[in-house]
């Protein structure tokens, strides 16, 4: 999966947005930790709602970024980074020691002091420099679908044109590509379909998300991620229907969007083609999602950010709220200090004010990543020079 939709609410584009910072300005501050007893107190790195800790999923998302780091392309990005204090070398040097403070660490309270000790906190500027950064979620959701269309099976994802550089700008519109219903009636991708959903917003919602598994109707499994899309700019159908009066602004989430599209089928006419954007897919022959640096994403442990401002596979810190299930299967929602790994980016990502937290893959990472929506910090660590 390579990302290029990032979600603002899964899609609703409910977050405020900024201007894209200039080549001049700097999108990292640094900052003082000690004034925050609480921040980089990891505690799920030893109990999560899951049950036992995820620290060994840390340890490999670390490992899955140093990979990147090692690549000609991380090379080519951080010579050119326009932050001249963080450079690759200095990167990876910080994620090598931070993945031996993890393995050492018996308890969150050793591991938050010895990374106090050890590393200098650089915050984003965040919303109109004010260090306030919005966070959403998003996930790889789990559809049914047919490898050859039925009467079930009628709303195709297509492969990318061998040819799609040389389309003539602007492209053909959302519409024009997959015909008003969805189904690709007279679509000039006629013979590029990579596989049938049976439901138009799946289908969409697999846009939205980048990538997706598959159960196929002959018993087989798929998985299929983004491969390349169209030169427009996304456009979020919630905030379209919030503008419409279908909704207030306050509380609405992806659940609630798709039970009005359920109760009003027709409104998937109106609403899908305002989003002109339309990405490409590829069979991953079953490889988990990766995101925009080519590496696997982590559950709870991998964000997309703004690769034209952030450190691309950097050690990062979030300071906010996360959904969490509880026994009950009500949502709860904890203000968290999590490490994570920055591994991903968002074409509606485009501020130093805004994080998308990968949720994991099924249905409870939807559940959870559907109702994300919360302000608060974003850090990146570095060891002291």
């Amino acid at each position: 999966m390579k990302r290029t939709l990032a979600l603002l609410s899964l899609g609703l584009g409910l977050a405020f947005t900024t201007p894209h910072l200039g080549a001049e300005a700097q999108p990292l501050e640094w900052s003082n930790p000690q004034n925050n007893s609480s921040l980089g107190y990891d505690e799920q790195l030893w109990q999560s709602f899951r049950g036992a800790g995820d620290k060994d999923a840390l340890l490999q998302s670390i490992d899955n970024s140093l990979r990147y780091l090692n690549t000609p392309k991380a090379a080519e990005v951080y010579r050119n980074y326009p932050i001249r204090w963080i450079t690759r070398d200095r990167v990876r040097r910080s994620l090598v020691r931070f993945r031996q403070l993890v393995q050492q660490a018996r308890s969150p309270q050793e591991l938050q002091a010895a990374v106090k000790q050890e590393f200098v906190f650089y915050r984003s500027t965040g919303q109109d420099n004010r260090g306030t950064v919005y966070f959403t979620g998003y996930y790889e959701p789990i559809y049914q679908a047919s490898r050859t269309p039925t009467e079930d099976y009628r709303y195709p994802l297509y492969r990318r044109p061998g040819n799609l550089e040389q389309w003539p700008t602007p492209h053909p519109s959302r519409d024009r590509l997959e015909g008003a219903d969805g189904t690709g009636k007279n679509s000039i991708l006629r013979g590029s379909e990579l596989v049938w959903l049976r439901d138009r917003l799946e289908a969409f919602l697999v846009h939205i998300q980048g990538s997706a598994k598959l159960k196929l109707a002959d018993g087989g499994t798929m998985t299929v991620g983004y491969h390349g899309s169209t030169d427009y700019p996304y456009v979020s159908v919630g905030q379209a229907m919030i503008r419409d009066g279908l909704h207030p602004r306050d509380g609405f989430t992806l659940p609630k969007m798709i039970n009005i599209f359920r109760q009003r089928p027709y409104l998937l006419d109106r609403y899908i083609p305002q989003n002109k954007r339309f990405i490409f897919f590829r069979d991953t022959n079953g490889a988990p999602a990766s995101g925009s640096l080519s590496v696997p994403v982590t559950a709870d442990r991998s964000i997309a950010t703004d690769k034209a401002l952030m450190p691309p596979g950097a050690l990062a810190l979030i300071d906010t709220q996360i959904p969490i299930p509880d026994s009950r299967g009500q949502m709860q929602t904890p203000r968290v200090s999590r490490y994570v790994l920055d591994q991903d980016a968002g074409s509606a990502i485009k501020t130093p004010g805004r994080v998308d937290v990968f949720m994991g893959t099924g249905e409870v990472a939807g559940n959870r990543a559907g109702v994300m929506g919360y302000r608060g910090s974003l850090y990146y660590l570095m060891l002291k020079e």
